[in-house]
């Protein structure tokens, strides 16, 4: 954590390139071709049922707008998109992908104990390992993630830690690093670069008191 912020930013954006430029997917498969980014787009369409149809925080989503866009009309989602844009990835997530977010609705932030949330928020560097952290590379739909649960797999984040996934009463939950399940609310956002999972509460890559 003792590189400056524009290093860091240049960083994390030739590692999201790296490792999304083979096109990284549970079901997409790995072939970075137009035409193979149209089936890809056209799977999560089928899964999501109506591409345009997933409305988030009293907004349509819509799958011509990338992540960033779609979720900056969302209003219960404010606050992490406020959080990108001072970790100044706003850049980086508009960038071709494809990219899967799992982004907390701001309840998730309110819940979170005050002086954490500040002592993240004032170093970009912790902000960054943090968001990160709900950023994995390729497209992973609900149907995926099930998939996975199912057999137990895990994906590797942006930020480098792991996420695995359960189905409980029917709902997905992303499981963390310190063991929280964290409840899918909104899943299958697609975007022109990705999809978006609204999730309730904050991911953590590691014990929030070692921050």
């Amino acid at each position: 954590m003792a590189e400056t912020n524009k290093v860091g930013a240049a960083v994390m954006t030739l590692v999201i390139g790296a490792l999304v430029g083979g096109g990284i997917g549970y079901a997409a498969g790995n072939s970075s071709t137009d035409s193979t980014k149209s089936s890809e787009t056209s799977m999560m369409n089928e899964s999501s049922g109506n591409s345009d149809g997933v409305t988030v925080g009293g907004a349509k989503m819509v799958a011509n707008l990338d992540i960033v866009d779609n979720a900056a009309n969302a209003k219960n989602v404010s606050t992490v998109v406020g959080l990108v844009q001072q970790a100044n990835l706003v850049d980086t997530l508009k960038g071709t992908g494809p990219f899967t977010v799992f982004g907390p609705n701001n309840g998730a932030f309110d819940a979170v104990p005050k002086d954490i949330l500040d002592k993240v928020a004032s170093s970009n560097d912790l902000l960054t390992t943090v968001l990160t952290y709900h950023v994995v590379p390729g497209t992973y739909t609900s149907a995926d993630l099930r998939a996975m649960a199912s057999k137990g797999e895990m994906v590797k984040t942006v930020q480098g830690g792991m996420l695995s996934f359960k189905v409980m009463d029917n709902k997905v939950y992303v499981v963390d690093a310190t063991g929280q399940q964290v409840e899918v609310e909104t899943a299958d956002v697609v975007s022109s670069n990705g999809v978006t999972h609204v999730i309730k509460n904050v991911l953590l890559p590691v014990d929030p008191s070692t921050l």
